[in-house]
Formats: structure tokens, C-alpha cells, sequence
């Protein structure tokens, strides 16, 4: 049995032009995303889908920027956030078809999406960090940086904001000023993407997870007006484990139903591939994959429910598992193994088409 053909809205994926490399805070040269990946290289990635593929979310690439370090002054300007901007600005010349040689975007597609059409959803970089005078100033910049490179649409496909967490000191997100960040973002119905990293960091990120739903939501009765929280990669467990027995697994399992008792809380099906032995993640079919991550996907599909997971690709951070003799790229075999989940869950094919459609729609309210 397989999956209903469905489309598909990736709800995870980067970009970046070569002439902005150097802008990446985790890439170097030597380093294997040290090339361009754009939209004409996403295309080639997701060619098997272009038929179903209906559209895509970009998440933030980590740009350099003076404001992201812990030490860095409460009274930092804008001029602190070139990186970011930058990066913005590259996703408005996207969003409006104006593209710059070599930047490779631009298809404009007679019979299918042109690449305007495909980016749905942009959640930028933005200084939750620094409380919610500082955050609005920036918001401004955001939209006056949108309607400049792109046109007044491009600010609409806008649709929330990413502070990386996962490499943040322990307590950053729980400090008064990040709070109040991520009301003023609910209050404006945007989205605060979550990337934290259970496997490297340990549990106490995704406790102060769960501490920072609870107080941000706190007080605010209307469900429309609570922030809504996307949990990116499954919270990067430690997909290495084949023993659920183990205490991390435990933690996580029950800090994920916890986090799926809260209003407006999604949870990606993205970024396993990072967070499993690297040779295995290369090698193994989709369906040996799915086995593998069964006890984690069964967790999320219990807690979540087909209404509030999402299917997202990491594209091009996947990648990095591919073997050029694969009989499926990364993207493909993603594709797959959450295909294989749905059949596994026996989802019907409207859930099916949450899944890898209606969810993320709902969340980014594209």
C-alpha cells in the first residue's frame, strides 16, 4: 500500500547565493554546503516532485551579525544586522522575480510555479533577544527592506521570525525581554520558528522550551492572539539510540506530549538525518530509515496528531548524508520515509494531505 499522491508545501528549507557565502556564521570554505543553493538547485533537488510541489517556506541561514552573541549591547542598531538584511533582501528579489545574474532564481515557468509562485513563506532572522521595542524597530527595517528589493507583496510572504536557540547559553530564552519579543510577534499573528538541539545541548533546552509556551501563552486567553510555536527537526533528539529505553528518550518523549498540550504548537518532520549516524543516514533505504525512527515518529504522530506535523525537507542541510550512487537524493528519501509514516499511521488521504500540505498552510497561514 502507499501513499495518495498529495501535494507538496516544504515547510523548511534555506537558501543562499554564492556571492553571500562568506555571510553564513557556520559555513567555511572546505565545508560541504560551501557552494550556492538556490532555487535552480532546489528545483534540480525536488525534480522527482515537481508536478506535486506546490510551494515552499525559508527559514533563516544563520547570517553573521554583531547582535547574536550573548555579550553583545541592548542598544544595538540596525547597522549590527547587515548579515540578516542581506539575506532579506535576497529572499525579495526571490519573492518579486528580480533576480541578479548568478543568483540562480528567476524561472519564471510556463507550465509549472515559477519561482515567485513557489516561495509561500519567508521567516526571516530577527532579535527576539533584545525585547520588544528593539524587535519592532527591526520589524520596520524588515518590511521597508521587503518593499525596497522586492514589491508590496513580498512583505504579505512574510510570515514569521527564527532566533536560533540551539548554540544560545542555557536561560537566554527564558529572560523577560525574549518573552515579551515573542508576544509582540503573537500579537501581530507571526510565527516564532524553534531550533534547539536536544542531542548536543541536552535536556535542559527543551525544558526551558516547555517554561517558555507556558509564559509567553500565559495571561492571553484568546487562542487567535497566542503566539504560535513551530518546533523545528523533531527538537534534534539523538537519533543514534536504538534503545527507547535509554533516559534522553524518556525526557523527550515526555516533554514533546507536554509541548502538544499547548495552543498553537507544531512540530516539523525535518532535520533526522543530522542527528542519525551519518553512514547509516547515507545508506539505508527509506523504508530501513522509518523503522529506524519509528519510536520517535510514533511519539510525534500520538502527541501532535496529523492536524499539527509537517513535512520539511532541511534542504540543502539534508544533503550533506547523499551518496552520488543513491538510488534517491536526501530530499527523495525524506520524501519517503514520511510517506511511509503516513501509510504506517493509517492516514487517510485528507490527513495524508496535512501532512505534507494542509498544516503548514494553516500554520504560516499561507
Amino acid at each position: 500500500m502507499s501513499a495518495p499522491i498529495v501535494p507538496i508545501l516544504d515547510s523548511h528549507i534555506h537558501l543562499y547565493p554564492a556571492s553571500e557565502l562568506s555571510s553564513l556564521a557556520w559555513n567555511t570554505p572546505g565545508h560541504p554546503l560551501w557552494a550556492q543553493h538556490s532555487l535552480d538547485e532546489y528545483r534540480r533537488a525536488t525534480a522527482s516532485s515537481s508536478d506535486i510541489l506546490s510551494g515552499f517556506i525559508f527559514v533563516e541561514t544563520d547570517r553573521r551579525n554583531d547582535s547574536s552573541s550573548s555579550s553583545s549591547s541592548s542598544s544595538d542598531t540596525n547597522d549590527s544586522y547587515t548579515g540578516p538584511l542581506e539575506e532579506v533582501s535576497f529572499l525579495a528579489r526571490i519573492a518579486s522575480n528580480r533576480p541578479r545574474p548568478g543568483e540562480g532564481h528567476g524561472h519564471s515557468g510556463a507550465s509549472s510555479l515559477g519561482d515567485k509562485d513557489l516561495c509561500l513563506g519567508i521567516i526571516p532572522w530577527a532579535p527576539v533577544h533584545r525585547g520588544p521595542q528593539v524587535l519592532a524597530q527591526y520589524l520596520d527595517t524588515v518590511r521597508d527592506t521587503c518593499r525596497r528589493d522586492g514589491d508590496e507583496q513580498t512583505w504579505a510572504k512574510v510570515k514569521g521570525f527564527r532566533y536560533l536557540l540551539q548554540d544560545k547559553p542555557d536561560g537566554t530564552m527564558l529572560k523577560q525581554e525574549f518573552v515579551d519579543g515573542l508576544r509582540l510577534l503573537g500579537d501581530k499573528r507571526l510565527v516564532f520558528d524553534v531550533g534547539v538541539d536536544l542531542h548536543r545541548r541536552g535536556m535542559r533546552q527543551l525544558e526551558e522550551v516547555v517554561e517558555l509556551v507556558e509564559r509567553v501563552h500565559e495571561g492571553v486567553a484568546a487562542r487567535e492572539s497566542k503566539t504560535t510555536f513551530i518546533l523545528n527537526h523533531l527538537c534534534k533528539p539523538d537519533l543514534t539510540l536504538f534503545d527507547t529505553s535509554d533516559p534522553s528518550f524518556a525526557a523527550w518523549r515526555q516533554a514533546i506530549f507536554t509541548l502538544s498540550k499547548a495552543d498553537n504548537v507544531y512540530m516539523k518532520l525535518s532535520g533526522a538525518f543530522s542527528e542519525m549516524a551519518p553512514d547509516f543516514a547515507r545508506t539505508a533505504s527509506p523504508d530501513d530509515i522509518f523503522l529506524a525512527l519509528s519510536p520517535w515518529l510514533a511519539v510525534v504522530v500520538a502527541a501532535f496528531g496529523p492536524a499539527r506535523i509537517m513535512f520539511g525537507s532541511d534542504w540543502p542541510v539534508c544533503t550533506t548524508q547523499e551518496l552520488g550512487t543513491e538510488p534517491h537524493n536526501a530530499w527523495d528519501k525524506w520524501r519517503l520515509v514520511v510517506e511511509r509514516l503516513c501509510v504506517m499511521s493509517s492516514f487517510s488521504e485528507d490527513e495524508t494531505k496535512d501532512v505534507f500540505w494542509g498544516t503548514a498552510r494553516r500554520a504560516y497561514r499561507v
